[in-house]
């Protein structure tokens, strides 16, 4: 006899296919900003410490980085799909939280949201900083 396995939802089904975390919306919501935290306190301790040319201003779940050249990038959320957007100059990109490695991982590029985002403040902003 062959065991078959169901989901409630076909959203579910094609998650588990993809090794995504099925969160709830408060679980989604609670990571997102406990990331944002995470992000705020880096860029936080980078301005204090080196005096890094970058700024940031949390709003609305929203975070905008700021660079000294007056380019922005943006980190915001889809409640709906639970992703973590990142806008910036190189692009719009999407990620889905993977537990396995406890991070954010893009959907088009495999690329974890730390890199992404020291690769952006680096080339965008000219900005060394490690989210890591």
């Amino acid at each position: 006899m062959r065991e078959i396995w169901c989901c409630q939802r076909a959203s579910d089904y094609n998650a588990a296919l993809s090794g995504i975390l099925v969160m709830t919306e408060a679980e989604f919501l609670a990571r997102y900003q406990a990331t944002l935290k995470q992000i705020e306190e880096v860029v936080e301790a980078a301005i204090n410490d080196d005096d890094a040319d970058i700024d940031y201003e949390s709003g609305n779940d929203m975070l905008t980085l700021s660079f000294g050249n007056k380019s922005v990038a943006i980190i915001s959320r889809q409640t709906a799909i639970s992703q973590l957007w990142l806008a910036a100059r190189s692009g719009g990109f999407h990620f889905d939280y993977k537990p396995g490695l406890q991070t954010w991982v893009c959907t088009s590029t495999g690329q974890m949201l730390p890199h992404m985002l020291e690769t952006i403040c680096q080339q965008q902003g000219g900005v060394a900083i490690s989210f890591a």
